[in-house]
């Protein structure tokens, strides 16, 4: 392997039930390569092969459970045999109790993988006991009984994000009410309270990206009052999107054609939201250029 590569190997395990794929899913958002029941006997062959690779990859989980019955059996083997190889292997164990697991079953109305001709606590306690070796092995055990999704996504961050996967990715985007509000926004602002400087035939050929435009738009009565106002509001929204793990958001900028007021208000609240902490600010225009 490549010894000059930081690399990670995440094996998640653990009691059906227990989160493994809110987990996934987790983790997924934090920009991890996740494989769902790779059979043990391949891991490493994976791990390898994203370790050898000359381009810049992700981390790498894979989810494993017990309904792979005899290929199941040997997971704790591999795992011993990678940290041997001295792949960075860390193996996270979900967990719940029987209460817990029994009322999730029940909910979504679906037999356990184990419990045979037997009811759902007979299939729990077969597991339990057939996944002793892995807890045993565990470098992390989440007992998730008391935790809804969103705090066992959060709980997953808080021990597995890092860098860029932390932080909220915000686009600010112009439009033109004219072609349609974006379906995909989070938010939208209007700023047709403001005088349109497609009536001043100076201003007219130009974009809100051009000085003469955006001194014009951001200097008119009322247009600091709200950009000031709106990023002050936009900021408990923020903090509130990285508390619940958000990754991506959007916020649109709206006004008649999508070329004056909205694009030299997009650029100037981008600027002021750019200055949060854990925040990539990026701005699109997408009806510039259509007239």
């Amino acid at each position: 392997m490549n010894q000059d590569k930081s690399y990670e190997l995440l094996v998640v395990t653990g009691m059906s039930g227990a989160g493994r794929s809110t987990v996934g899913k987790a983790l997924e958002d934090m920009d991890w390569f996740v494989v769902d029941n790779l059979p043990p006997q391949l891991i490493r062959p994976m791990a390898e092969l994203f370790s050898h690779s000359d381009r810049e990859l992700p981390s790498l989980a894979v989810v494993i459970d017990a309904r792979g019955g005899e290929l199941f059996q040997d997971l704790s083997e591999h795992i011993d045999m990678l940290r041997n190889s001295n792949i960075n292997v860390q193996v996270l164990f979900l967990e719940a109790n029987d209460a817990t697991l029994v009322k999730r079953y029940e909910q979504v109305r679906r037999p356990h993988p184990l419990q045979g001709d037997g009811t759902i606590t007979d299939g729990i306690h077969a597991e339990r006991q057939r996944l002793l070796p892995l807890r045993a092995q565990a470098d992390y055990i989440i007992d998730s009984s008391d935790l809804n999704v969103h705090q066992l996504a959060g709980k997953i961050s808080e021990s597995f994000a890092t860098g860029s996967s932390r932080r909220l990715n915000l686009l600010i985007q112009s439009f033109g009410f004219k072609y349609g509000a974006p379906s995909d926004a989070d938010l939208i602002a209007d700023m047709r309270f403001l005088p349109n400087p497609f009536w001043e035939e100076e201003l007219r050929p130009f974009t809100g990206e051009d000085s003469r435009v955006s001194d014009y738009v951001l200097n008119q009565p009322g247009a600091e009052e709200f950009i000031s106002n709106y990023v002050a509001a936009l900021r408990p929204v923020i903090e509130g999107y990285l508390k619940e793990n958000r990754r991506h958001a959007a916020i649109a900028i709206g006004c008649t054609g999508g070329k004056h007021r909205s694009v030299a208000t997009a650029i100037e609240i981008a600027k002021r939201l750019n200055a949060i902490e854990d925040v990539d600010v990026r701005v699109k225009h997408r009806d510039l250029g259509k007239e």
